[in-house]
């Protein structure tokens, strides 16, 4: 007698519902989409106890037919696909019948549905399965699905559910998703009759993304918009002045249905490189439309998953349309709270002018001197900190940076003993000094000119974001630079900003690595592992794509032959060592990541660093170039340069404004 036998009808619809129903957020994911295919322009979702007490959802779509009513909970019986044709055609959300009588089998489910606005509906009432009543009832044209005491029946599965809290964390994250997938359709979500959503279904996705993120959200996303023969991307993306600590501020949307994706998100990411802080992530909304046909909704049991035909050629272009939308953009950070400027206050404190006599020891005009005129001693002004500092907290390091081109590495031995410190090279950027010590020369005007040296082309300069022009006022613990415009204070990280100037520099010339090696006079060897020597020596062209030439000089030891010459002076193995340690971790070895890489290398161990003091000169320089950068609001590390006080913030902050 044979042991194989088919399983009970009720039995298949429980182990089919351990894989479509998962927890509360899985019913109620089910129901809101069947509600948005029904073409509902009201969705109203009720919960309590997270779910597993309640969940309604009422809509106003086109309703179920009476006859209908009983074939929709049997399993995979479906409106949306009628042949294995359509499963290559599939444009709804829902579309293989599993949702109801999965819901059905673990808990006790109440439907009510009318077609019209007769009044005339039509109520089936099913718990655990097994039909419990059915009839007609009154009822406005829609759906009304009603859940109650989910996995009643199977007290395994809700003994593993987590708290109300986390519970309803899944359930916000569900409408959330839909409600920014149609922000044509009107939300509305009560948990424990408190309202947690309410959209107005206008079709303003930046009125959503408030109602879900706060205004602040909404002010900083740009919008995209792009199409080529395949696809078509919309939505909003956020400056990288908004910023979330992981990944779930993504949504996802491809043909309106929201979907986990990494050949989205990485794109999206690489989008923001250099934008974005280590482990920050932006806030986004990415509609996609393409053909049905380019893309495999049925490859998951919940439909969060897909497949793309066309992989690469989706890669580069959201990629190329995000970096577009937010390239042009100028993004600097409030330095307080208070993010909204308003032109005319309600009421503004009179200044009152004191006229003092001058003293001995004060200028008549002290703070207009401080503003535009060095300090006797060549440090920055005394607007910058206070007079009485020691002078030596202030004193230039007197180091010149690695040089940023060859002019500036082709200086003679004697020019640069004059530049650089007895203390070593390749740190920070000295400033011209009219009274340093003899240990710290005036660096000659040529190698100031090649450290602050642009990396554009004249269509680059006409494509990027613009940048405010500012006027130097002084210097912040050796740190900041203070400058200010008409539209209030500006605070500039000199190291971040150097990065920046210098990362665009080295980026475009590790881009034609064959017209910049030379031979080091002295080589340098470089010692690694047996295991980390072999992998090396199969992967030496990755550093002669970089300018870095090796060879083998027995043992597990390579030789630095050759180098850049505009790498860091006398970094140049520490540099060379870097990126081989790069090289090891990657599993596949990207020439565009290795240029990266070794750009920003580079650009940190060349640029000023911090507690070093700069002249009026050196500052004013600094900004100058800054400007000229393609990207000149954050660093390579994706780190803000520039943080800025509106007038009406200082204003506010020192109570002259009373609104």
């Amino acid at each position: 007698m044979g042991i194989i036998r088919p399983l009970d009808e009720h039995l298949a619809n429980q182990i089919a519902a351990g894989e479509v129903v998962e927890r509360p957020a899985s019913v109620l994911k089910e129901l809101v989409e069947n509600a948005v295919d029904a073409g509902s322009a009201r969705i109203e979702i009720t919960a309590e106890e997270g779910g597993l007490t309640l969940l309604r959802i009422q809509d106003d779509g086109a309703g179920i037919q009476p006859d209908d009513m009983l074939t929709a909970f049997q399993r995979h019986a479906t409106s949306k696909i009628a042949s294995a044709k359509d499963l290559f055609q599939i444009e709804t959300l829902g579309f293989r019948g599993e949702a109801l009588p999965s819901i059905a089998a673990v808990a006790k489910v109440r439907c009510v549905s009318a077609t019209d606005d007769g009044g005339l509906a039509r109520f089936l009432e099913i718990e655990g399965g097994a039909v419990k009543a059915e009839g007609e009832t009154n009822a406005n044209r829609g759906t009304e699905m009603t859940v109650r005491d989910l996995f009643y029946n199977t007290p395994a599965r809700l003994k593993y559910m987590k708290t109300i809290q986390t519970e309803l964390g899944h359930l916000s994250d569900v409408v959330y998703r839909q409600a920014l997938a149609r922000p044509d359709i009107a939300f509305t979500f009560r948990h424990n009759g408190t309202v947690l959503l309410r959209t107005s279904g206008t079709g303003d996705l930046k009125q959503v993304v408030a109602a879900i993120y706060g205004t602040a959200a909404a002010k900083a996303m740009v919008e995209l918009h792009s199409d080529d023969p395949d696809y078509s991307l919309t939505g909003l993306t956020a400056m990288p002045v908004e910023t979330r600590a992981n990944r779930n501020a993504v949504t996802i949307l491809v043909n309106g249905r929201y979907v986990r994706s990494q050949a989205v998100v990485q794109p999206l990411l690489q989008a923001y490189h250099t934008l974005l802080p280590l482990h920050r992530y932006p806030l986004a909304v990415l509609n996609l439309r393409m053909h049905p046909g380019l893309v495999d909704v049925n490859v998951h049991p919940a439909k969060l998953e897909v497949r793309f035909s066309k992989e690469a050629e989706l890669r580069a272009f959201i990629e190329e349309t995000v970096k577009r939308a937010v390239s042009g953009q100028a993004y600097i950070p409030s330095g307080t709270s208070v993010r909204t400027a308003k032109p005319s206050p309600a009421w503004v404190q009179d200044q009152i002018r004191f006229q003092l006599p001058p003293t001995d020891t004060e200028p008549e005009s002290r703070g207009s001197a401080s503003a535009t005129a060095p300090s006797p001693t060549g440090a920055p002004s005394s607007a910058g900190w206070p007079a009485k500092e020691s002078k030596a907290a202030y004193e230039p390091s007197v180091r010149q940076p690695a040089a940023s081109s060859a002019q500036a590495f082709s200086q003679t031995a004697a020019t640069k003993s004059e530049s650089y410190s007895s203390s070593g090279k390749g740190g920070g950027f000295a400033a011209p000094s009219q009274s340093a010590s003899p240990a710290s020369e005036k660096i000659p005007e040529s190698v100031w000119q090649a450290a602050f040296a642009s990396p554009e082309t004249p269509d680059q300069r006409e494509a990027k974001p613009e940048f405010p022009e500012l006027s130097w006022i002084g210097q912040l613990h050796g740190t900041y630079i203070v400058a200010q415009n008409e539209n209030g204070l500006y605070l500039i990280d000199q190291h971040a900003a150097h990065e920046r100037i210098h990362y665009e520099f080295y980026y475009d010339k590790f881009g034609r690595p064959e017209e910049a090696s030379q031979e080091l006079l002295f080589p340098v060897t470089m010692e690694f592992a047996p295991d980390e020597f072999a992998l090396l020596r199969d992967r030496l062209p990755a550093f002669a794509s970089a300018g870095v030439y090796l060879e083998e000089f027995g043992g597990n030891t390579f030789i630095i032959r050759a180098v850049p010459h505009w790498f860091p002076d006398g970094d140049e193995a520490d540099v060379a060592r870097e990126i081989a340690e790069w090289v090891l971790q990657e599993r596949k070895i990207d020439l565009h990541a290795l240029r990266e890489k070794a750009a920003i290398l580079c650009s940190c161990k060349a640029s000023i660093k911090a507690n070093q003091a700069l002249t009026r000169e050196s500052g004013e320089k600094l900004l100058q170039r800054l400007g000229q950068c393609r990207q000149p609001y954050t660093c390579p590390h994706g780190r803000p340069i520039v943080v800025s006080f509106s007038t009406y913030e200082l204003e506010k902050m020192f109570k002259r404004v009373m609104s």
